[in-house]
């Protein structure tokens, strides 16, 4: 984003109940049930959603006791929990295809460890991080508050309460924020899409979420009356797989930042820590967010590339964005090989990924989370670099 004058910047979310959201949580759900079973499990699994069917595709190497009878259970019960029990889409009846294979022979002597080789990155690809002061979660604003607003709607619609009654699982949100000089400084465009049931009055929804979004946003954020947009289409109640096709990984700005930063390309659910696509795209969040957290800069963009079966990086770089506080660029980059080991095994055990830790990934975002250390989510956002980069800048 540009850092003077004053601008309008957009960013989008979607629901849990999204059909792309759909087939990111079934898919991740296959993840966590091979890493439950084996932490060391591959799995590359994609998953389509549409009108009462869906149909998982991809490679495994993992334990033969999860089984394809047993991810076509956890599937329904995924399904189940999002809400979906719709003619068009139920939990109870839709039918599930599981074409799930071996993974590729010449993929895994380039991935797995040896006498000669550590192990190596699952496949070629660029990865960014991204932080800035916009938001406490040290996340682009616009992408925080899309997220916020859906995920209220969301624990609300599960908890029946009346404040969202009627509406149903697909959501859409998008937040337009002003920024001067690089500041945002308040929403002049709101649009949310939600379906619903049928009848149920549009200015009744339009009035209930009024109340839900003020209340998400910073104190005077709140748009004109005429700039908020609620099922702007009239009405919403075909949605979800019925209404749309749903595909894993294609809601990979949503997953990141919003388009405030770089993304790679490479999608996230569905894929286990040795996919540098995933577990590199977390270490240069959680470097990003050291960096910002450690105050030596406002805003901090990290890239890192690999090469399949290659275990060290082949580059590393930084760029603050000018907003360094006199930190030069080339030295963090050498600091931060320093303080972690970028290889793909040694970003799985610093951020302890071998764990079936990723459903709650699938969903609003999986950058600017809060860290559980019960549950052992959202490793990548613990600032545990902070002090020993203070001290590396004499700060």
């Amino acid at each position: 984003m540009r850092e003077y004058g004053e601008y309008l910047f957009t960013s989008e979310s979607v629901s849990e109940g999204h059909p792309d959201k759909v087939a990111d949580r079934i898919s991740d759900t296959v993840l966590d049930a091979f890493l439950s079973a084996d932490p060391y499990a591959r799995v590359a699994c994609e998953t389509l959603v549409t009108t009462n069917r869906i149909v998982l595709a991809g490679e495994t190497r993992g334990p033969a006791t999860v089984t394809a009878e047993y991810l076509a259970h956890l599937a329904r019960l995924a399904v189940k929990d999002i809400g979906y029990d719709q003619a068009g889409f139920s939990w109870r009846n839709a039918e599930v295809h599981c074409h799930l294979h071996a993974q590729s022979e010449d993929i895994a002597a380039g991935v797995d460890a040896s006498a000669e080789k550590d192990e190596g990155a699952g496949d070629q690809g660029i990865m960014f991080g991204y932080a800035c002061r916009e938001t406490e979660a040290l996340m682009p604003a616009p992408i925080h508050y899309a997220h916020l607003i859906l995920r209220r709607i969301a624990e609300l619609r599960k908890n029946a309460d009346p404040l969202v009654e009627g509406l149903q699982p697909d959501a859409k949100s998008q937040v337009t924020l002003r920024y001067v000089d690089g500041k945002p400084v308040g929403a002049t465009s709101i649009v949310v899409s939600t379906q619903h049931d049928e009848g149920v009055d549009q200015e009744l929804i339009k009035a209930n979420l009024w109340t839900l979004v003020e209340s998400s946003l910073p104190k005077g954020w709140m748009v004109p009356e005429r700039e908020f947009y609620i099922n702007p289409t009239g009405k919403f109640v075909i949605g979800g797989p019925d209404g749309d096709c749903g595909l894993t990984g294609r809601k990979i700005i949503v997953d990141t930042y919003g388009g405030a930063a770089p993304h790679g390309g490479g999608a996230f659910s569905g894929k286990d820590p040795t996919k540098v696509d995933r577990s590199a795209a977390y270490v240069c969040r959680y470097l990003a967010k050291n960096v910002v957290a450690a105050d030596l800069a406002d805003r901090c963009t990290i890239q890192i590339s690999y090469a399949i079966g290659v275990s060290h990086p082949l580059s590393v770089y930084v760029d603050l964005h000018n907003s360094g506080q006199g930190v030069d660029e080339g030295k963090l980059e050498k600091t931060l090989r320093d303080l972690v080991n970028l290889s793909p095994r040694g970003i799985r055990e610093h951020l302890h990924l071998n764990r079936p830790i990723y459903v709650p990934t699938s969903a609003y975002g999986h950058f600017g989370r809060t860290p559980d250390e019960s549950k052992g989510t959202f490793t990548w956002e613990n600032t545990d670099l902070v002090p020993a980069l203070k001290a590396a800048f004499d700060r």
